[in-house]
């Protein structure tokens, strides 16, 4: 797969070699049960203990305040299922129009359990409805469930301003970080959120692990019932070569400079303005709005995502669309849908994420391929 240019990075991140050769000993001969009481048991509970002091650190977290999980999907599942259990008279929920879906498709599901859901709304630059968050929050509110990055555009949201409001109202708030963690610096010490959602495989870590935050003395009920494990928040035999390999990933990402992150930024504002002189009616979605370094959404007028998608596919180029095929056509994603873009922009809207791997070799390459499936496509198009 060395001929690719990856450019898929908010889907996936390439695991580094950090990473692999922290978790290789534990798939080979390390490979006890980190609940055992003997020796070779209590190897692996160190493993796992120091991954959570290492993903502690990312965040400025205690490391007793981190419950390691699956992933994203399933941290955002136990803050929020978790905290509806806790607090059963509390039947409201309060979240963005343009979370992921692993928020997005849950609340849609506690609204058919009878939850109300409140889902606020976006400007076109995907900048949150501050007046109308402080106008949904209620006594009744059990929840603020809010990203911290969007995983389509980049967008980031003022955490600080949406804590501030909860804080006047009483209300709970769960971040999901799995976008940010790693590409901008989260701190709890800085967003005084009760609960934050982290994925390893977002931050050049193994799939199949992530963790959650819990502040101390946030009351949860556990969605799974076994073992202690996890303070009993999560029972089941922890994943120990993944957890290791997080620990490391968040370890790397902690060290992280200032200047690392800006040369993507570079790297993907370059990017931007050779498109848009190589394709004028390219938009950038979300361009004024504060984003990730790494995160470009570029719609394409009248054009198919799906067909550039091919294009670039067949060129070796991995980008992604925020698309999904629905009864036979294709729909923009919710998140477009929210910030009230152009439909004929949105069709064609396709994403490019970076990395600390990408090159500017790369990216030459990226914008002469696009630049042809563009002409390509608009000697088709009627």
């Amino acid at each position: 797969m060395d001929d690719y240019v990856y450019l898929d990075n908010n889907a996936t991140t390439r695991p580094l070699d950090s990473v692999v050769e922290a978790m290789l000993p534990l798939l080979r001969s390390e490979y006890a049960n980190p609940s055992s009481v003997h020796r070779f048991g209590q190897y692996a509970r160190h493993k796992v203990e120091c991954a959570r002091e290492q993903v502690a650190g990312l965040i400025d977290a205690d490391p007793q305040e981190i419950i390691f999980t699956s992933g994203g999907s399933e941290s955002i599942n136990l803050a929020i299922r978790g905290t509806l259990a806790a607090m059963p008279a509390k039947r409201h929920v309060v979240t963005s129009a343009v979370e992921h879906a692993a928020v997005h498709r849950l609340v849609a599901q506690l609204a058919r359990e009878g939850y109300r859901v409140d889902e606020i709304g976006v400007d076109r630059e995907g900048r949150l409805d501050f007046a109308k968050l402080e106008d949904k929050l209620t006594e009744d509110t059990a929840l603020l469930s809010i990203m911290h990055a969007n995983n389509e555009t980049g967008v980031i949201f003022d955490v600080e301003r949406v804590c501030e409001i909860a804080a006047r109202r009483g209300v709970r708030v769960h971040l999901d970080a799995v976008q940010s963690a790693g590409k901008v610096p989260v701190s709890v010490k800085e967003f005084p959120v009760h609960l934050l959602s982290l994925s390893a495989h977002k931050l050049h870590g193994p799939k199949g692990t992530g963790a959650l935050f819990v502040r101390k003395r946030t009351r949860l009920v556990p969605l799974v019932v076994g073992g202690r494990q996890e303070r009993s928040l999560r029972p089941g035999t922890e994943n120990v070569p993944a957890i290791a390999g997080f620990g490391k990933a968040a370890e790397e990402a902690s060290g992280q400079t200032t200047e690392q992150i800006e040369s993507i930024r570079r790297l993907r504002d370059d990017f931007e303005a050779r498109v848009r002189a190589a394709i004028p009616d390219a938009q950038i979605i979300g361009a004024q709005a504060e984003r990730l370094c790494n995160t470009s959404n570029i719609g394409f007028e009248r054009l198919q995502s799906e067909a550039i998608l091919i294009l670039l596919s067949e060129r070796g180029v991995c980008a992604s669309a925020g698309a999904a095929c629905s009864s036979g056509s294709l729909e923009p994603s919710h998140v477009l849908k929210a910030m009230d873009i152009d439909p004929k922009v949105a069709h064609g809207a396709v994403r490019f994420s970076l990395s600390r791997f990408t090159t500017a070799d790369e990216i030459d390459r990226t914008v002469d391929v696009l630049s042809m499936a563009n002409e390509r496509l608009s000697a088709v198009t009627v």
